[in-house]
């Protein structure tokens, strides 16, 4: 089935119909439109909806309408209908139906009119079009007995009051129609199987879907009429037959040991020991099962189909099997009509398949798919409702039950009735004639209708079903979000979790479960006390953990999903099955693996464990995947709280107000290395450096940020105080420990878990939580087992989300002190020396505040020629990485051996994983050759060493100086000069480096960084320097740096840029400034020596490329190529004078200020207009 194909389909019908039906809408309420003459009544009814609700007028006509013509089709293929009503005959064009009636074949009972229009006698524009639609409108009424909730009548003859046939679409005969679009994907092959309808309500209501979610990001909450198009997802094939087969086929086997059923399930998971307490059945007939949010039926039809393997064994006779498993054993429950409609058609195909046409037209019974209604009964009427049921049966039960169903749009199964037995009580109210009391018969009429629902929610199903709607609280509107936190506490997080709880209510004792729903149950903290529920008195039975990249008709990763199959009793010690299949690609990939587990558990992802090892790890997340010895590790070993405790650090609440990056200010503004809050506080300094958490690195690293905490955090504090008044909001948590060492971790990972160490001097963030301890060789022993294999298997366990909180730090099992001596003794040398190599790996690059000098230009690896050079140091980084290669895999066996882990765990660590920026597996990942890696990495030296020249040209940097030289705001050259008097390298004087497409300046950045390459290596073999540095580059010296340099200066900064580019709209002009060393009248200098300067010398370019156009003694080329270049230099001339008139003289002329306390996000938009502009810039920090 081309499910793509589907999508495209659904969705362009939609609009289709819903033009076809707007345009309908519009002729029949017209002045004078021949509708108002020949059906008043169903024109004042429809008048009176449209000028209530338009839009869900044309709505609800275009998906009944779509839902009529997909059945249609459904039961033209496969031959439920006779003649064919949307499809044509073989080797025809037009609809059987209409074929036929042109033959003179009528359908019996068909209405006179349609002769007429085919004869001529009735006038119309297009006869066989008004004919066509006649026909269609008596099929659906025809249908209308064996199917009314697909088929409602909508034959003004019979329902005067009804408009559907007047909102019929007119185009359905051009082959252009949607009914000939819907042949074109209905085809034969699509509709073997009956969940194509399924499939295209979906699709059909995706764009509403988004919609909805659209509103969601807006805050605007989920309406009751809006959660179907919400939650609705279609569940794939191969997961609806495990669920099945492991609930429904699985409580079979168990009551039918002898029974062959198994061999017909190729998803069923046989259990690994004899089952004896089962809920017992005696016959098929006694099986109840119910989906409670059946949507399409999808889990329902294959119900149907197991059900009838079932009878069939049991002997039974094949034409009554359809209508016993419809009798007795399927209940959908839903709130969307148009998908409760859908179900019942469905299971109706499934039966019809089984028994042909004729028989199925024969069979009385009925799917039962209750679609909940809202009912209320105002208390004015109690004393009614009393009449109707009787004094006898009207207890307070009964009185509550009835006002339960207000919201029954809105709550739909999630509703517990009060009423413990509402079928006796059904049963007789029903019965009782109130003759002609037109009033208490509609009251009865109501009180049925709740009492027909609380008996479909009764506690009475074998097995339950179900793939829920997905919503989080936030997601909810404020009646359901209410509903839930008062009924649903341990679950209300999502709905998908809510409805675990109440499909376990559903189900009788010893029931079974059967659910796909999102994975975050598993794991999360906001769902232990429903895991506790659940393992105390239920028993998982099997699982199959899906993942990401089940559902490849949504995507991606948009649900990381698990299904399962739990027993309504706890069974002591029983161990469950579950396959993982997370490390799937695919859904047809997880398919496989599924399959491959079932038929040999030793597959490598078949997993056994039991409630009581699960129960063994802390908050109990479902974690099945490990080894016996591991449960024992949390049951014997205290946590890591009990030696240090992990500790949440600030949150903001703006960081864009509070936070830097350390680049942005001033230097002598940053206080490093305090000791404790009393010495920061007496500090003069504004600034301190902050632990933000950061990308995946371990060891060393992620120093990036500092935050305003002048005066012990003065400012910070006051803003909080204030804002906590209205609304909780940041926190400056655990102060005592700020400053302090620390070793520290990010709280979000993509990957594996990660801590550093942090000497004194930091404030920690609560995305960069820390964890203290009190002597230096704890220090290390703990860094070397956070980093280890043994903690970031723990942590799969702890937080299989990747999601790292301190809580689940603290429950890291530690050793005790005696066992732990022999592992410090041997891991903390070793730790040591990998926290000096990532150290020094760290301060190797600009991003370092402590960063010294180029690794390039360094007398360890400098040699005769840059290539040399270079080769020099990247043999040195080859030995860094497989120095701390060797020391990471020598702590993980140190660690594994202490634990005892050696059969669950290797010390191998993935060279990807070496978090070494010099490591190029780390810094670009593996996907990509080795070849493509060492590429990367020549360039981005290279790139480097052009990004330190341009530092040394503005004076940051100085090749006879180690660290920074001017880094603090308004510095210039004087300050440069008395730190460096004699300077091999000059820089700018000017601060204003021009970018431009050829050396029009004296100080050009080509010319300059041509200078800088001579002097670092020497003029002899400046050609072979240069020829190295463009051949790593792919590209000339110019290209590089008037394409790349300040795109790439942008990307290495993070969008906080301490070289502004001064940019031309067109780009013709470029030139760079060093922030810290701007003043006032730099502008003014960019002005008046550059850009008007650059406009003189184009003036004079024109004049000479004019004066060679014209020039007789020029070739035609010349002179050709003169005046195309005429041409350009005119336009860059327009363009830089009214650049210069507009945007940069008044710019110079404001002499604007800027405070580097205020951070590039707040100083670059004052030169808007005049500065190259970066986006996402403007983007919140996070």
């Amino acid at each position: 089935m081309d499910t793509n194909a589907l999508k495209k389909f659904a969705q362009s019908a939609r609009n289709l119909l819903i033009a076809q039906v707007t345009a309908r809408l519009d002729m029949v309420l017209a002045e004078g439109a021949a509708a108002r003459r020949e059906h008043p009544a169903a024109i004042a009814r429809l008048e009176a909806a449209a000028s209530s609700n338009r839009g869900q007028v044309i709505e609800q006509a275009a998906y009944t309408w779509f839902n009529r013509f997909t059945a249609l089709r459904f039961m033209d293929v496969t031959g439920l209908t006779n003649p064919r009503v949307v499809s044509p005959a073989d080797g025809a064009t037009r609809p059987e139906i209409l074929a036929e009636a042109m033959a003179g074949n009528l359908p019996d009972r068909a209405r006179p009119e349609i002769a007429e229009y085919l004869n001529g006698t009735r006038p119309a524009h297009d006869g066989q079009a008004e004919a066509y639609r006649l026909l269609l409108i008596h099929a659906c009424n025809e249908w209308h007995h064996a199917m009314p909730y697909m088929f409602e009548r909508a034959d003004m003859l019979d329902r005067a009051e009804d408009y559907t046939e007047l909102l019929i679409p007119d185009d359905l005969l051009s082959p252009d129609s949607i009914l000939a679009r819907l042949r074109e994907v209905m085809t034969e092959d699509a509709c073997e199987d009956v969940e194509i309808i399924g499939w295209l309500y979906q699709f059909y209501i995706s764009e509403k879907k988004d919609q909805v979610f659209a509103g969601l990001k807006k805050n605007q909450k989920i309406t009751a009429e809006n959660i179907p198009a919400a939650t609705q997802l279609f569940t794939p094939h191969w997961i609806v037959r495990y669920l099945v087969e492991n609930s429904l086929g699985r409580l079979w086997l168990l009551n039918r040991p002898g029974s062959g059923l198994a061999a017909k399930m190729d998803y069923y998971i046989a259990p690994e020991e004899p089952e004896t307490d089962f809920l017992r059945i005696q016959r098929a007939e006694d099986i109840c099962i119910c989906d409670p949010a059946c949507g399409s039926g999808h889990m329902l039809t294959y119900a149907f189909d197991l059900l009838y393997e079932i009878y069939a064994e049991e002997g039974h006779d094949a034409a009554e099997i359809p209508g016993l498993i419809l009798r007795h054993n399927l209940t959908g429950i839903e709130i969307d009509d148009r998908a409760g409609a859908l179900a019942a058609f469905a299971l109706s195909m499934k039966a019809a398949a089984k028994l042909g046409r004729r028989r199925f037209l024969r069979m009385e019974e009925k799917p039962d798919v209750v679609v909940l209604q809202d009912v209320r009964f105002p208390p004015a009427e109690m004393q009614d409702v009393a009449a109707v049921v009787g004094k006898d049966l009207f207890t307070d039960e009964l009185r509550e039950t009835l006002g339960q169903f207000e919201q029954a749009k809105n709550f739909g199964s999630l509703i517990v009735p009060k009423l413990r037995d509402p079928i006796e009580t059904l049963r007789l109210v029903a019965a009782r004639d109130f003759g002609s009391d037109l009033l208490l018969k509609e009251v009865q009429a109501r009180v049925v209708a709740v009492l027909s629902m609380a008996e479909a929610l009764s506690p009475k199903y074998h097995v339950v079903v179900a793939n829920p709607p997905y919503m989080g609280g936030k997601g909810m509107n404020g009646k359901l979000g209410d509903f839930v936190k008062a009924n649903y506490p341990d679950s209300k997080s999502d709905l998908f979790a809510v409805f675990m709880e109440r499909a376990l209510g559903l189900c009788a004792k010893r029931g079974l479960m059967a659910m796909i729903n999102m994975q975050s149950w598993m794991f999360l903290s906001s769902y232990e006390k429903l895991r506790g529920t659940l393992l105390s008195n239920a028993t998982i039975l099997s699982m199959a953990h899906i993942g990401e990249r089940g559902f490849d008709t949504i995507g991606g990763v948009v649900v990381s999903t698990t299904s399962f199959v739990i027993k309504n009793a706890h069974d002591e010690g029983r161990r469950g099955e579950f396959i993982r299949l997370v490390e799937g690609d695919s859904e047809r990939e997880k398919v496989l693996q599924l399959r491959e587990a079932i038929q040999n558990p030793n597959c490598g992802w078949f997993y056994r464990a039991s409630a009581d090892d699960i129960a063994k790890i802390p908050s109990s997340p479902i974690v099945y995947w490990q080894t016996e010895r591991f449960y024992e590790l949390f049951r014997t070993l205290n946590g890591l709280s009990q030696i240090a405790k992990p500790r949440q650090g600030a949150t903001t609440s703006d960081n864009d107000r509070f936070l830097r990056s350390w680049t942005e200010v001033s230097c002598q503004r940053i206080g490093f290395g305090h000791a404790n809050r009393a010495s920061a506080a007496a500090a003069a300094q504004k600034w301190f450096p902050y632990n933000k958490g950061g990308e995946f690195r371990r060891w060393y690293g992620n120093q990036e940020f500092i935050i305003n905490f002048k005066n012990d955090g003065e400012e910070i504090k006051e803003f909080h105080e204030e804002l906590n008044k209205t609304r909780p909001g940041g926190r400056l948590k655990n102060q005592d420990h700020y400053f302090s060492q620390s070793v520290s971790w990010s709280k979000i990972s993509t990957g594996s878990f990660a801590v550093r160490y942090f000497p004194e001097g930091f404030i920690f963030d609560v995305a960069g939580s820390a964890v203290f301890f009190e002597s230096r060789e704890d220090f290390s022993y703990f860094t070397g087992l956070l980093n280890s294999a043994v903690v970031t298997s723990v942590l799969q366990a702890l937080s299989p989300t990747l999601n790292f909180e301190a809580e689940h730090l603290s429950k890291i099992p530690v050793l005790p002190a005696k066992n732990r001596a022999a592992a410090a003794s041997h891991a903390s040398g070793i730790v040591e020396r990998i926290i000096n190599c990532s150290k020094a790996d760290w301060d190797d690059y600009e991003t370092s505040w402590d960063f010294t000098t180029l690794p390039l230009l360094s007398p360890d690896h400098r040699a005769g020629t840059l290539e040399a050079s270079y080769a020099n140091l990247r043999a040195h980084w080859q030995d860094m990485t497989d120095e701390m290669h060797r020391l990471e895999e020598e702590n993980n066996r140190i660690f594994i051996d202490a634990y005892g882990l050696q059969d669950e765990l290797t010390p191998e660590v993935p060279i990807d994983e070496i978090t070494l920026t010099c490591n190029p597996a780390y810094r670009y990942g593996v996907k990509n050759t080795e070849e493509d890696r060492e590429a990367r990495l020549r360039e981005d030296t290279v790139a480097e060493f052009l990004h330190y020249a341009v530092g040394c040209m503005f004076g940051r940097y100085s090749l006879d100086a180690p660290g920074l030289i001017l880094a603090n705001e308004g510095e210039g050259i004087e300050e440069y000069l008395a730190r460096v008097p004699e300077p091999s390298f000059a820089p700018d004087r000017d601060n204003v480096i021009p970018v431009l497409d050829a050396d029009w300046f004296v100080d050009d950045i080509v010319t300059r960084a041509r200078d800088f390459l001579r002097v670092t290596f020497g003029d002899a073999k400046f050609r072979e320097n240069l020829a190295f540095v463009e051949a790593a580059l792919g590209k000339d010296l110019r290209k590089w740096f008037t394409k790349d340099f300040f795109d790439y200066h942008v990307r290495r900064y993070k969008k906080r840029p301490i070289y502004w580019m001064f940019s031309s709209p067109k780009g013709s002009f470029n030139a760079l400034i060093y922030m810290h060393r701007y003043r006032p009248d730099t502008v003014s200098v960019v002005l008046n020596q550059y850009v008007r300067e650059f406009i003189h010398k184009l003036e004079v370019e024109r004049a000479q490329l004019e004066k060679l156009a014209l020039d007789p003694a020029a070739t035609p080329a010349q002179q050709t190529k003169a005046q195309k270049e005429t041409t350009t230099v005119i336009k860059q001339i327009a363009e830089l004078t009214e650049w210069e008139r507009d945007v940069v003289y008044p710019m110079a002329q404001q002499k604007i200020a800027i405070d580097l306390d205020d951070g590039v996000k707040r100083n670059y938009p004052l030169f808007a207009g005049a500065l190259k502009p970066i986006k996402g810039l403007e983007a919140a920090d996070d």
